[in-house]
């Protein structure tokens, strides 16, 4: 069974930084655009960012344009979510997700997908 596996959350104060990191076991992720989502409490859930396998392509929200990034680490077989000036309304629970195909879905809609656990993002003075 595939698993999906977030790590890197925690507490950090307004303007901070935090890095997220995807993993999965038995699947090679370079195969597969892989994306992020969000929720918060009371909200609806929220395309974060994709990386397309086909070509490395990136896209991210709205609300995380300019202050997010997203890459591969090939040989760790890893993604990561470098989030910078993080702000309260950040704070979320962030899963990582793929729908198995190389390219990154329209408006980081995700459909019938797969996610990991997810992990805790708290952005709080």
């Amino acid at each position: 069974q595939v698993q999906l596996v977030e790590s890197g959350g925690g507490v950090v104060q307004p303007g901070g930084s935090l890095r997220l990191a995807c993993g999965a076991s038995g699947y090679t992720l370079d195969y597969y655009a892989i994306g992020w989502f969000r929720q918060a409490p009371g909200k609806e859930r929220e395309g974060v960012s994709c990386i397309s396998s086909s070509d490395g392509s990136t896209f991210y929200g709205d609300s995380v344009k300019g202050r997010f990034t997203t890459s591969r680490d090939t040989a760790k077989n890893l993604v990561y979510l470098q989030m910078n000036s993080l702000k309260p309304e950040d704070t979320a629970v962030y899963y990582c997700v793929t729908d198995w195909y190389a390219g990154c879905p329209e408006k980081l809609d995700w459909g019938k997908a797969d996610w990991g656990q997810g992990t805790q993002v708290t952005v709080s003075s």
